[in-house]
């Protein structure tokens, strides 16, 4: 069985010296490297990711930046934007807090 099992081509061709030595050095570079394919896909992953939060911080920007020029032109807006945020009001006034009944 053994003698035959040595006598097929395909045996002797995987048992190759060079053979083997190049699917070890595969499975080495595909799986027990620091560049493996596995940590290639989890930093792209990340990558992707951070691509995300790139964007989402630009739009927001973008927002913030069209608000600041809403305030510094319009001295309105400014003062209800004064208001609603930080609570601010004109001496004389007082504020009152009305609190809405949540929705169930």
């Amino acid at each position: 069985m053994l003698k035959k099992l040595h006598s097929n081509i395909w045996f002797s061709r995987i048992t190759n010296k060079y053979v083997l030595s190049s699917i070890l050095f595969a499975v080495w570079m595909l799986f027990l490297d620091t560049h493996s394919i596995l940590i290639q896909r989890d930093l792209s992953k990340e990558i992707d990711h951070l691509e995300q939060d790139i964007e989402f911080y630009e739009t927001e920007l973008e927002t913030m930046r069209t608000e600041l020029h809403e305030l510094e032109s319009n001295p309105k807006a400014f003062e209800k934007y004064a208001r609603e945020k930080f609570w601010m009001h004109k001496p004389g006034e007082k504020i009152v807090l009305v609190e809405l009944p949540e929705k169930e």
